[in-house]
């Protein structure tokens, strides 16, 4: 059998996530990139996926893999499926991998994106891929707040409800915030990350950068491993899922 390693970006308006609902009628990336596969191949595939993304949530990088006995060519594989699928999901790479890789458990580190619109009006353009706040953002009380995020952490403080995840200690690497104009862009790099945490985290800097909370007040948060402590979770159409991160030896 071959491993064949899909890169996907997609606009989650219009699904309910990666994981495939089977029985419930609600369309997600998973059913639709499987019902795809068995238009091109005339038989069923199951995908595997660098994680699961929440309703409304965007990706540009989201990675899956699948075995497979077609003899297609590795790279013939994104242009045919693009044939195939909706104008709001796109491959946009696909390579033969090593039998060992596994999009999931390969996987070294992600980075996302969350987009905040800030100021007075809601846009036309935005309203699916933004998170608009009317009050005026300080960004530089946002930043503080963030820095005392980075690091190995207990962020059971920024773990969604349901989360199945056997650990809660993570490692942020990065979290850089930047203005431009009436944008405000999160861009977060972890490990690994909890269901709803980049959201938890961003509804949370949202919230200190309208001064309700202190950059001591996070610290706190963070320390109390309580979920009730912490600030809001920001709607999911401001999240992107950028890039999967990889070493090397596990994508060959």
């Amino acid at each position: 059998m071959r491993n064949i390693k899909l890169i996907l970006e997609y606009e989650g308006t219009n699904y309910h996530g990666w994981q495939s609902q089977a029985g419930t009628g609600r369309p997600t990336i998973q059913d639709t990139l499987e019902a795809a596969l068995k238009k091109l191949t005339g038989s069923a595939h199951k995908t595997h996926a660098s994680g699961r993304t929440d309703a409304g949530v965007h990706a540009l990088g989201h990675v899956a893999n699948f075995p497979t006995s077609a003899t297609i060519p590795a790279e013939a594989w994104a242009p045919a499926l693009n044939g195939l699928l909706p104008v709001d999901i796109r491959i946009v790479s696909s390579d033969e991998v090593s039998e060992g890789f596994h999009s999931r458990y390969s996987a070294s580190g992600k980075l996302y994106l969350y987009r905040i619109l800030n100021g007075p009006a809601p846009s036309a353009l935005f309203r699916n891929f933004a998170w608009h706040v009317d009050r005026r953002l300080n960004v530089n009380r946002m930043k503080q707040a963030a820095a005392t995020l980075l690091g190995k952490h207990d962020f059971s403080a920024f773990r969604g409800s349901g989360c199945t995840a056997r650990t809660t200690v993570r490692t942020i690497r990065s979290l850089l915030i930047k203005r431009t104009g009436g944008l405000i862009d999160l861009w977060v790099e972890g490990d690994a990350f909890l269901k709803h945490m980049v959201r938890n985290i961003a509804g949370t800097l949202v919230e200190a950068g309208l001064g309700r909370f202190s950059a001591e007040d996070v610290a706190a948060m963070l320390r109390s491993c309580d979920r009730t402590k912490s600030g809001r979770t920001a709607p999911p159409q401001g999240l992107y899922l950028v890039r999967v991160f990889y070493e090397k030896n596990n994508t060959v």
